[in-house]
């Protein structure tokens, strides 16, 4: 038999926002940074469709009924990684659901290192 595992309570959190040109995925965390639920674009779409605006919106809400359910998570802050085109509608839906205290913008961006790879020639 399984036992049931009981929730704990998690006020504040973090979500992190990785939208890459091929998917979006969003993970929501404690301050600790221990994961408390996650979604995936490709959980529900195939193909080009995972790097849609409204695949970013629905795993959005998602992961916020997750994290209110079953965690009662009421505030969170907002790190955003990534090029892709589900940044803005995966915000916009956190923060219908909770109250964003930050977004914050954590891209790498290289200070001159590698070689770039050469221009596509199409």
């Amino acid at each position: 038999m399984k036992k049931k595992i009981k929730n704990k309570t998690v006020s504040v959190g973090i979500a992190y926002i990785e939208a890459t040109f091929n998917n979006t995925r969003i993970t929501i965390s404690d301050l600790n940074g221990a994961v408390l639920c996650w979604a995936s674009a490709g959980q529900h779409f195939k193909g080009s469709k995972k790097s849609t605006p409204y695949a970013a919106k629905i795993i959005a809400e998602e992961v916020a009924t997750k994290a209110q359910d079953n965690y009662s998570t009421k505030t969170i802050s907002i790190k955003l990684k990534g090029p892709g085109s589900g940044r803005e509608s995966a915000v916009t839906s956190l923060a219908s659901k909770f109250t964003v205290t930050s977004i914050c913008d954590v891209t790498p961006v290289p200070h001159n290192g590698c070689r770039a790879p050469k221009k596509r020639r199409v």
